[in-house]
């Protein structure tokens, strides 16, 4: 895959950051459709959204929902398959690691009962989506952290493994050269994945796993393991999922301010779409400056996207065709 196809650098209070891994050369989005929010009484069923350009993880969702499987093991399987992805350099093994080379991940996962997990600051095990899901059902927890979520993690028969891979480590040591932290808006064709999913019963569940920003300090969290942030999942009104500079997302309360707004009546469209515009309408928002892309579902399967900037995109999966459609956006400037 093409890199830094679209890049923006810049300050941020004076120091800068990088954000490792977002979207996509504009010669693949050129064949996308344009993201829409059609009314209809209920949508086939299942169905299958995440965001970036992930359609091999997406089509392992399907497979479990086509066989009968329901949405949380979906939504789990579906984000293994990029955590897996060496060469994705965002998501589980191979991730940029932080400024002292340390890859640490962040996942969250959310069934239909509203129940949760999370893992922050995880370190040497690939798929932290399913470690989420382990303090979710055998843990009276939410969120497990660092060491802790490590041994828990090994305590229920995941294998450590050494997640720096050598391209990873060689982006780490160049960027060492110089040590800049600088956004970096839309450089590949994902980072953070969220899943959401809803299966023949009608029931939502959503997961969300990433490497988190490029280089960043030790110990930085992003939007991705907090529950109402990066991911949140109602099976009365819809769920949503974030991906983009999780600072900013967590400052909203993203997902859950998108799953409100489709319980007052918005389409998931609208409720993505008024999202954006409560981080681009903060006083001093340098949001030009950053990208921030929501995708949502509700309970009748209608479906929305959008973010800051052009480019961010979101994988669909409905009635046997596996999708990408090229969101719109607020920062048409």
């Amino acid at each position: 895959m093409k890199r830094r196809d679209f890049i923006k650098n810049t300050s941020l209070t004076g120091v800068g950051f990088a954000v490792g891994g977002t979207l996509v050369n504009c010669a693949e989005n050129s064949t996308e459709t344009k993201a829409s929010t059609v009314n209809v009484e209920k949508a086939s069923l299942p169905i299958v959204i995440a965001t970036w350009h992930v359609e091999n993880a997406t089509a392992k969702a399907m497979e479990i929902l086509k066989k009968g499987g329901n949405a949380l093991d979906a939504v789990e399987q579906g984000c293994r398959i990029e955590e897996a992805n060496e060469k994705g350099q965002t998501v589980g093994i191979g991730g940029l690691p932080d400024r002292d080379g340390n890859v640490t991940l962040d996942a969250s996962i959310m069934d239909k009962h509203g129940n949760c997990g999370s893992v922050v600051y995880l370190q040497n095990i690939t798929h932290a989506v399913s470690v989420a899901r382990k303090v979710m059902e055998d843990t009276p927890h939410v969120m497990l952290a660092g060491e802790g979520a490590k041994q828990f993690a090994i305590s229920k028969g995941f294998k450590p493994e050494n997640l720096l891979t050598e391209a990873s480590k060689k982006a780490w040591e160049k960027w060492k050269i110089e040590a800049k932290y600088k956004p970096i808006i839309n450089i590949e064709n994902h980072d953070t994945i969220g899943m959401l999913a809803i299966d023949k019963n009608g029931d939502i569940s959503g997961a969300c796993t990433t490497s988190g920003l490029a280089y960043k300090m030790g110990g930085r969290v992003g939007d991705s393991p907090i529950i109402g942030s990066g991911l949140f999942v109602d099976n009365e009104i819809g769920a949503c999922a974030a991906t983009g500079l999780g600072e900013e997302v967590a400052k909203t309360v993203g997902s859950f301010l998108v799953v409100e707004l489709m319980r007052q009546g918005k389409s998931p469209q609208e409720a993505c779409e008024e999202a954006i515009s409560r981080i681009v309408n903060k006083p001093n928002s340098n949001y030009k400056n950053f990208q921030v892309g929501y995708i949502a579902i509700n309970k009748k399967g209608e479906t929305g996207s959008y973010s800051i900037h052009q480019w961010f995109s979101m994988t669909k999966f409905q009635d046997g065709k596996n999708e990408q459609i090229q969101s719109d956006y607020y920062n048409k400037t």
